[in-house]
């Protein structure tokens, strides 16, 4: 008699987010064992990225802004230098040192009741360049040119943490799961059922129903939504997403939801995407290999990517 497989479920809060872990498997205490293993390996990611202790290797980093090279694992070096890769095809729409932003304009409450102007929109910005992060390869070594530049893992952290948790999963036996880190997710395997795993996409309007759903495994998927947090100004919404070139936030684009095989490229085009706009972010999209986009605009239009399958949920579905 073949013992029969269950979904076990854990959430927890990591990185600054609500992670949950999910095993299939027949035996609870293993699959316990299981989720304890991918946790372990999210919070020694959030030790080596975090920008909220002195001396993880991103505060070093930053620290050492305008005065010399840093000495890095080769882990964050490799991360880095995969993050210069994507601000490169995004032409900087997607920038690590997007920390070095001043925040004093930014505070998208009531209060905001007009933008700053141009002028002084891109001086705030005039630090985020990836151009000016230094690597020496031979040395392992990470230098920000400029003093006061910061780099920071938030538009790629949360979706490396998930692959990394996965990974060492599946290394020890486990065959099908997903690690979620707050809706930027990474799937596997089947459900016990033997179907795949539904995902449900949030409507940007209501969050606990579904705008759409897809059936996966294999595949990661990541949304950056911008319909939680915007200000009105003169009748027109402006969202949280600040465009690292002008300075100034998008317009026009409530989600983008990015499905590929890794979460950490699901997770780090996601944002640039919106920075781009529907056009140019969906033929950049449809120039890559195996990723595909679902954007939803500002009126509830969709748009998709040329491969991609949505399927209209029924009334009242709520996400999964």
């Amino acid at each position: 008699m073949v013992a029969e497989q269950h979904i076990f479920k854990r959430s927890c809060k990591l990185m600054g987010n609500h992670f949950e872990l999910s095993v299939v498997a027949t035996n609870q205490t293993w699959a316990n064992q299981m989720i304890d293993a991918g946790i372990a390996e999210i919070q020694r990611i959030e030790r080596l990225l975090t920008t909220f202790s002195n001396d993880s290797e991103t505060n070093r980093i930053n620290q050492n802004a305008g005065i010399g090279p840093v000495a890095v694992s080769r882990e964050t070096f490799n991360l880095i230098k995969r993050s210069i890769a994507i601000s490169r095809v995004t032409q900087g729409a997607f920038d690590i040192t997007y920390g070095s932003i001043d925040k004093r304009l930014w505070n998208f409450d009531q209060s905001m009741t007009s933008l700053p102007d141009a002028q002084t929109a891109r001086q705030m910005v005039r630090l985020i360049n990836y151009q000016n992060i230094i690597l020496a390869d031979d040395a392992c070594t990470v230098f920000l040119r400029e003093t006061g530049m910061r780099i920071g893992f938030g538009g790629i952290g949360k979706g490396y943490a998930a692959e990394q948790a996965k990974r060492i999963m599946v290394q020890l036996g486990v065959k099908s799961g997903v690690v979620n880190a707050s809706g930027d997710l990474t799937a596997w395997g089947v459900q016990p059922n033997g179907s795949k795993w539904t995902l449900g996409i949030a409507d940007p309007d209501r969050a606990q129903q579904v705008f759409s759903y897809m059936n996966v495994t294999g595949l990661a998927v990541a949304t950056s939504g911008n319909y939680e947090k915007f200000v009105m100004i003169d009748g027109k919404k402006y969202s949280h997403t600040i465009n690292p070139r002008t300075g100034l936030p998008v317009t026009g684009i409530k989600s983008v939801t990015i499905i590929t095989t890794n979460a950490e490229i699901a997770d780090a085009m996601a944002t640039p995407v919106t920075v781009m706009g529907i056009h140019a972010g969906l033929n950049l999209i449809n120039q890559m290999k195996d990723i595909e986009a679902i954007i939803v605009d500002d009126d509830n239009r969709l748009y998709t990517s040329n491969n991609i399958n949505v399927i209209t949920p029924k009334p009242h579905e709520t996400t999964a």
